[in-house]
């Protein structure tokens, strides 16, 4: 599962870039618009011009953007990773579903900022380990 969390505090444009790769999504393009504007964050305005660059329908686009109809949903996953103690990206949870019920899931480790793979298995094997221990 990945949670938006736009770094107001570090990017003045952040949260619009958020709702830039919502509206590109509705078009089929989430990932081109995320990869587009993180290669030109020092570019981001006007919005548009990556939407045209992506072949999207500008206008659609545009009205989507002044529409804020993503903003709520933002707001929530922003919410949903503080609460999770995400205070920057990338965050990753480390967490088992229930295979009863794929909506009940026990977090298990919080790892935060970018780790090497080995960080990762080393937190994998602990968990996988603690698990086959049992209660």
């Amino acid at each position: 599962m990945t949670l938006d969390l736009p770094l107001e505090r570090i990017h003045r444009s952040a949260f619009k870039a958020a709702e830039a790769t919502h509206c590109a999504e509705e078009q089929g393009k989430f990932w081109e618009m995320h990869d587009r504007l993180f290669e030109n964050q020092k570019a981001l305005e006007p919005w548009s011009g990556h939407a045209e660059a992506l072949g999207l329908d500008v206008a659609e686009f545009d009205a989507c953007m002044a529409s804020d109809r993503h903003a709520a949903a933002i707001r929530k996953d922003m919410a949903e990773a503080g609460k999770a103690g995400a205070t920057g990206t990338p965050s990753f949870v480390l967490a088992l579903t229930d295979p009863e019920d794929a909506q009940k899931v026990e977090g298990l480790t919080f790892i935060r900022g970018a780790q090497p793979f080995s960080a990762f298995k080393a937190q994998i094997d602990a968990a996988l380990s603690e698990k086959a221990a049992g209660p």
